[in-house]
């Protein structure tokens, strides 16, 4: 992978989440990931996407979704911010508890943490940072397919 970063504002809607996923999808396939991974990437994205949105921003017009792909080495890096009050990662619930295994949401974080190598959450007052890294071939991490 060449080092290269691209961002994007997206504005607190649902359309936008559809692009988001797209150019997910565009920049991992771009970036030499097969096509499990990309599907993987791309729907990643669009839970964090769907996150910030309604979770995030509340819909708000007046609020932004920030949303960067960073190749470095053999990894890209995705971090979506948005402009909301803040989450506390300890009040997710655990989608896999048996009280919630039948509700119809609450599994965003769950599926976004079995799809990417690396998941990082950083709250604050002006906001929730959600940092998302997928190892490339050939990186430590990432050479799952290497080792077997």
């Amino acid at each position: 992978m060449t080092e290269q970063r691209v961002s994007y504002t997206l504005d607190s809607t649902l359309e936008t989440v559809d692009s988001a996923e797209q150019t997910a999808s565009r920049i991992a396939a771009e970036n030499g990931f097969g096509e499990d991974e990309v599907m993987q990437i791309s729907m990643a994205v669009r839970e964090v996407v769907v996150n910030a949105v309604l979770h995030g921003n509340a819909y708000d017009p007046g609020k932004k979704v920030s949303l960067d792909f960073e190749t470095t080495g053999n990894d890209l890096v995705i971090t979506v911010r948005d402009q909301g009050k803040g989450l506390d990662p300890a009040k997710i619930p655990d989608p896999l508890s048996p009280d919630n295994l039948l509700k119809t949401s609450g599994r965003g974080i769950f599926l976004i943490r079995s799809f990417m190598d690396e998941v990082e959450i950083h709250p604050s007052h002006t906001g929730t940072e959600i940092k998302l890294v997928k190892h490339g071939r050939g990186s430590a991490a990432g050479g799952k397919e290497d080792s077997q």
